[in-house]
């Protein structure tokens, strides 16, 4: 990132621009952010050079999340040193006052439990303040009409926080305990969204079959009854259900409803049962292979993401040949793998069995890789079964100087999973069209439209 000349005198004194980190959740809480700074009278830009405050969206999941956050804040520094750069986020959240002490180039630091209420910060950091506003927690979402994904597809995130307990992860120290929105809410919300011409629903948590559970009950089966309610053609896509408790409920939704989609978005992180054990998991292999056998025989046309980890602490050859005939055996669509990060307040931290920390990257660096590897082979032979097929599509934008299209099918999710290129003219983002597969490219596929006009 280059310095920009541009001088803040030359700039409106509210105008703003947020950089986003990390997953789904934070975008939804960034597009909060942006809603609410706009409804305190403040102009959104799309570039950071119009821009008198830099908001960096921070995620701090896993270190080299904290890392990239940490030189995102240090660039726009360094390219905009007249402007205002503030912390938010994840990162933001999990070192709070300690943030300004390892960046005092910063301007201000702000939690993510309460992203609705980032105006009431703003007087002090124009000020000169650096104040560091950790407010208590708020679910409000205000209307969101600035989205970091294509038209057509929104996140709706219907809880914050976690009381899964997992012994690897930071999310509870970071988001605190399970907390839903009220069901009004989030239904006012969809159909708000719906209303404006959004197609594909995405919905959001950190785990979203205990939502309800810190109101006494689990009533995600509720919810999406509701929502079935609704009329109107378009997607709902469920992501991340715990696999230790899979609502079985949910399978006959599915089948009622065709406009909720057969992905299933379900964690497994590992199969040996002795490292599942010791992530704090109930499950082993058998039991995930069962799961996914069943939602197979359901939705033979359904689709299968998980995410897996590589070097938990403990972790032998044994273990993690375990993993990788698992990932033969199960043949999921999609999986993110992503490396062990140890870090500081998990129960797994201070956990034996773990290499020297160069010595354990190296090692799971090449697991990761072999993983991957494997996966991807699996991944190319999932998507083959697509070719010939006619699907729904949305679009998402126009590859620049070519007759063609980026867009995703049912079985493909926003940001995480392949493409389909589509062959086409005169089509705009978000516009959903049918069209045939005609070719697998790796993980991506080919299409044409049917019936052209």
């Amino acid at each position: 990132m280059k310095e920009n000349t541009t001088s803040s005198s030359s700039l409106s004194n509210k105008t703003f621009y947020v950089e986003n980190l990390g997953c789904s959740k934070n975008q939804v809480d960034a597009e909060t952010i942006i809603a609410a700074l706009k409804q305190a009278g403040w102009e959104y830009c799309d570039s950071p050079d119009r821009a008198e405050l830099l908001i960096v969206n921070t995620c701090g999941f896993i270190q080299s999340a904290k890392e990239e956050s940490i030189q995102t804040i240090f660039d726009y520094r360094k390219a905009y040193p007249d402007r205002k750069v503030l912390a938010a986020g994840c990162f933001a959240e999990r070192y709070n006052e300690e943030l300004l002490h390892m960046i005092p180039e910063l301007d201000g630091v702000f939690g993510n439990k309460a992203p609705v209420k980032i105006a009431d910060m703003i007087p002090g950091i124009l000020g000169g303040e650096k104040p560091v506003y950790m407010p208590k927690a708020d679910l409000t979402v205000p209307e969101r009409k600035d989205f970091f994904n294509f038209k057509g597809s929104a996140f709706v995130k219907i809880s914050e926080g976690c009381n899964n307990r997992c012994n690897f992860c930071a999310i509870p120290l970071i988001k605190g305990d399970l907390q839903s929105r009220s069901m009004d809410d989030i239904l006012e919300e969809i159909k708000t969204l719906l209303n404006k011409g959004v197609f594909e629903i995405n919905m959001v948590a950190q785990d979203l079959a205990n939502y309800g559970l810190d109101k006494g009950k689990r009533v995600l089966i509720e919810l999406l009854k509701q929502i079935s309610t609704m009329k109107g053609d378009f997607w709902l896509r469920l992501l991340y259900i715990h696999p230790d408790h899979f609502p079985m409920e949910i399978l006959q939704l599915l089948k009622d409803d065709s406009r909720f989609l057969p992905y299933f978005d379900i964690p497994f992180q590992h199969a040996d049962k002795s490292i599942l054990s010791r992530m704090g998991r109930k499950g082993d292999r058998e039991t995930y292979l069962k799961l996914i056998e069943t939602l197979r025989t359901d939705f033979p046309h359904g689709v299968i993401r998980s995410s897996i980890m590589c070097g938990f602490p403990g972790e032998t050859k044994k273990s993690f040949a375990e993993l990788r005939g698992f990932l033969i055996e199960a043949h999921l669509d999609w999986v993110g793998f992503f490396t062990y990060s140890r870090e500081e307040g998990t129960e797994a931290y201070n956990y034996r069995g773990r290499l020297g920390t160069k010595l354990a990257a190296k090692k799971s660096g090449k697991q990761r890789s072999e993983l991957e590897d494997l996966q991807q082979q699996i991944t190319e032979e999932q998507m083959e079964r697509f070719v010939g097929k006619e699907l729904t599509l949305i679009i998402e934008e126009k590859v620049e100087g070519e007759v063609l299209y980026l867009s995703r099918s049912y079985f493909q999710a926003p940001e995480v999973d392949g493409l389909v290129v589509l062959r086409a003219e005169g089509l705009e983002a978000g516009d959903i069209v049918r069209a045939r597969i005609i070719k697998r490219n790796g993980v991506d596929l080919e299409a044409v439209l049917v019936n052209p006009q």
